[in-house]
């Protein structure tokens, strides 16, 4: 008895029949299904044609979307007659021979089906010389047939003319949408070609009207600045290399990545591909610099040993295999997050991006708050239990601080911070450290070699804050203080929840804390981290924040990093609190022995640089 559902009327409804050899047409056209798409596809594939073919520059041009028009011209080696004609066969291709060479494919448009199959659904006509020909070649085709082969008198290189794309498929061309449609998605993967091979001069023209004219770039940062102007200003180059792997790239400054909108872009081996987990690596690395919801710009330029990457496993090459990906996911990251260590990465008054703004555009509201009272007498310094003493080497991690150091020898000189201007003497055996004011009682200014740099005295101490409990957590646990008179708290349901759940991170955390009925916490003991510090309200804040959910804890990727951020942001000394020199000092030592001295737990930068060329530039010297 038949199934009453679809499955059973549509079996009854078949009819066997017998197998059969499709036309050479139809096969053809079922071929171009996987491969063309849409007008964007030819383009690609006929770029990539060029490319190969060792052009310089590359002229496209378009009308009505694609639909009606798309001609190819290049200036590449061009092929000789016979060439020409069997590049028209199904599987015909001069850039693999046997099967073994899919392992190491080096070239774009390898697959053999690509020029047949544009040709099986349009009138094409392809114009091509060799530079040892002294004449050119002729080639006309409708849908997959020859029609006639002539000479040609043309300088050498390609043109291919694609006339009446799916004429003989109308039940494709019905997918395609409007032209204006088509035009942007061909402008896409134009400009996507473009990233990827700076060197090349590329133009695309719809109907009249220019939509690119890229003259051929040194860098890919000459290249992203000639689409996108201004926005280069904001990026910085990273570089890395493991296990055979060559990663280069272009990664955005944390201050100014914003949300929405952004350009990802990954290259392998000159080919732009799509690997998403690649570009959740990225921004990986940008954990703890950038706020949530923001999405910076990447590049990331891929070179990869031979045999370690798979090309064909996509009709159209949009898509890559790597052997081992998740050892490439961590050398995206890790170079990423080693970009945003440098001094490069830290924010400028010259961009003009230094502003009261969030990344989003709205009002920024400082979530540090304003100090309640000020530090009357006290002059104990920054370090843990307000004894005065320098950042201990073994709170954060060594071999970050020094790298942190390396990085930042083009701001200090080597080594801690030297070469100041004007900086004052210290202790034997110290280097150097810049003359110090704080402005407002808010920020701190410190003179350095290049001019000046602006500390944002909370976000400064977040980062310290942040690096520091991370480090203890990581060696089992950070110190507690005894609170002279305990606090009695009562609590939401949610907040309640949230301390019975995270008990052992807070008691890690240096937050003792006793349950008395259910919903009442009882604090006895908490961490001390400067002595302005606030445990009653810093703690309520802090739990009332992880019950909440806030974007910064959202952010986090594991319990103790939900901590350390949230504490952090509520521990550190607020806007408003007037410091002494020595604790200002003791503030700036301390913010360079961290990882990422340069961004705060929120994706706020800690520091400001104002630079002396600017001043004087201000100042029309």
């Amino acid at each position: 008895m038949r199934p009453a559902g679809g499955w059973g009327r549509m079996a009854a409804s078949v009819r066997p029949g017998a197998v059969r050899v499709l036309p050479d047409s139809v096969a053809n056209q079922i071929a171009a299904g996987e491969v063309v798409e849409r007008p964007a596809s030819v383009v690609k594939e006929l770029v990539e044609n060029a490319l190969d073919a060792g052009a310089s520059r590359i002229d496209i041009d378009i009308e009505a979307g694609g639909r009606r028009l798309i001609r190819v011209a290049d200036d590449g080696c061009g092929m000789v007659r016979r060439d020409a004609i069997l590049a028209l066969e199904r599987h015909a291709t001069s850039k693999i021979e046997h099967a073994s060479d899919l392992a190491g494919v080096a070239t774009l448009g390898f697959r053999g089906e690509a020029l047949p199959s544009v040709v099986a659904v349009s009138r094409t006509v392809i114009d091509t010389r060799a530079e040892d020909e002294a004449v050119g070649t002729r080639v006309k085709a409708s849908g997959g047939v020859i029609a006639s082969v002539a000479d040609h008198a043309r300088t050498c290189g390609t043109t291919v003319e694609v006339r009446s794309l799916f004429f003989n498929a109308p039940a494709r061309a019905k997918f395609m949408k409007s032209a204006a449609a088509e035009a942007r998605v061909t402008a896409e993967v134009v400009t996507g070609l473009a990233v990827a091979n700076p060197p090349i001069g590329f133009a695309l023209r719809s109907g009249r009207r220019a939509l690119l004219d890229l003259a051929p770039a040194e860098s890919a940062l000459e290249r992203v600045k000639d689409l996108w102007g201004e926005k280069a200003e904001t990026l910085i180059e990273l570089a890395a290399e493991a296990d055979g792997y060559t990663l280069r790239g272009l990664a955005q400054r944390p201050d100014a990545a914003r949300p929405g909108g952004r350009r990802a872009y990954l290259v392998v081996g000159a080919r732009p591909v799509r690997e998403p987990r690649l570009l959740r690596a990225a921004e990986r690395g940008y954990l703890t610099t950038i706020p949530e919801g923001a999405v910076p710009w990447v590049f990331l330029y891929l070179e990869a040993p031979t045999g370690y990457v798979d090309v064909n496993v996509h009709p159209a090459k949009a898509e890559v295999r790597f052997r081992e990906l998740r050892r490439v996911e961590e050398l995206v990251e890790s170079a990423v997050r080693d970009a945003m260590r440098g001094v490069a990465s830290g924010a400028s008054f010259a961009d003009g991006r230094t502003d009261a703004y969030t990344p989003d555009g709205r009002p920024r509201t400082d979530p540090g708050g304003v100090a309640e009272g000020g530090g009357r007498g006290y002059r104990g310094g920054f370090a843990e239990g307000g004894h005065g003493r320098h950042p201990d080497p073994g709170t954060g991690d060594q071999a970050a601080a020094g790298e942190r150091r390396r990085t930042d020898a083009d701001l200090f000189g080597p080594g801690r911070p030297t070469h100041l201007t004007g900086s004052h003497p210290t202790e034997a055996g110290r280097s150097p450290s810049p003359r110090m004011w704080q402005a407002l009682n808010t920020y701190i200014l410190a003179e350095v070699t290049e001019g000046l740099l602006v500390v944002d005295q909370h976000s400064a101490h977040e980062r310290v804050l942040f690096h520091r409990l991370m480090a203890r957590f990581r060696r089992g646990g950070a110190e507690s203080q005894r609170l002279l008179f305990p606090v009695t708290a009562r609590l939401s349901r949610a907040e309640f929840a949230q301390v019975l759940e995270l008990s052992s991170v807070l008691a890690a955390a240096g937050f003792e804390t006793d349950v008395f009925g259910v919903d009442t916490v009882i604090l006895r003991g908490a961490p001390n981290p400067h002595p302005y510090f606030d445990a009653e309200r810093a703690f309520l804040e802090m739990v009332g924040e992880l019950a909440a959910g806030s974007e910064l804890v959202r952010s986090a990727r594991n319990q103790y990093e939900k901590i350390a951020m949230t504490f952090a942001c509520k521990g550190a000394i607020k806007a408003g609190q007037p410091l002494a020199e020595a604790e200002m000092r003791e503030l700036f030592d301390q913010l360079f022995a961290t990882d990422l001295p340069y961004h705060d737990v929120h994706g706020r930068p800690t520091i400001v640089r104002l630079q002396a060329s600017e001043i004087a530039r201000r100042f029309g010297r």
